[in-house]
């Protein structure tokens, strides 16, 4: 089988490894089955499409809508914004992940601001008639429950794409364009430990008041999020190959 390739863009060096892990485990890949590529670190330059069976794009300490970008920011804007350019184009199986609707959406002409954010622990996703029919939303029930954290998000769904999932304080959840680009404002691979490790990381920037740490972790266990993994699994299955 052709790898699935990672693209992540967090520049602490335990948030890379875990969502890495979180994302691996929950696909169901072997560590050889899934390339890591930090494009905060350097570069991305050279990434072959044909050389894997799909890419993921994992979420971001970055904002589409932020004022202020640093040098860094806008490089890695710029070198993920070729590759969505590329696949999109393309129509190349690709699962992007909060960062990722951002991505997308404004390449697909769409608005991403910060009229619906969300803060930090787990909201019901609502799959619509669209979504009962994708096999990548196969075995997941109509309503479920998922863990976000976003500062910005699409304003709606851009022109030309087949909303699949909506939320009540976050209308746009997830979406596909052509017939195998997928993106999610939700976080598919977030279980409740990796949702506590994140949040350990991401203590101070601003998700989530400080003092609340413990009261959100908390609501995370009793919220019965167990679905959402179920996404990448299916991801994998229908776009492995040789």
């Amino acid at each position: 089988m052709k790898p699935f390739v990672l693209l992540a863009t967090r520049d602490h060096d335990k948030a890379a490894r875990d969502e890495y892990e979180s994302v691996r485990q929950h696909a169901g890949l072997a560590p050889d089955e899934l390339v890591h590529i930090r494009v905060e670190s350097g570069p991305l330059t050279g990434l072959r499409l044909d050389d894997y069976s799909g890419v993921l794009l994992g979420g971001s300490p970055f904002n589409i809508s932020d004022a202020v970008k640093s040098d860094l920011q806008l490089r890695v804007e710029s070198d993920i914004r070729a590759v969505v350019d590329e696949i999109v184009d393309a129509d190349f199986p690709f699962l992007g992940m909060c960062y990722g609707i951002g991505t997308v959406t404004v390449h697909l002409g769409g608005t991403v601001d910060r009229t619906y954010g969300e803060g930090l622990g787990a909201i019901e996703v609502t799959l619509t008639e669209a979504a009962a029919s994708d096999p990548v939303l196969q075995g997941l029930p109509e309503k479920f429950q998922a863990f976000v954290g976003h500062k910005e998000a699409c304003n709606s769904a851009p022109p030309g794409v087949t909303l699949l999932g909506t939320g009540e304080a976050c209308p746009v959840q997830m979406y596909r364009h052509g017939d195998n680009v997928y993106v999610t404002q939700f976080h598919p691979e977030l279980d409740v430990d990796a949702l506590e490790q994140r949040m350990s990381i991401y203590r101070n920037a601003g998700y989530f008041h400080p003092d609340d740490f413990d009261i959100l972790i908390g609501m995370a266990r009793a919220s019965g999020v167990e679905h959402p993994y179920r996404l990448l699994r299916n991801f994998v299955t229908t776009y492995a190959r040789d």
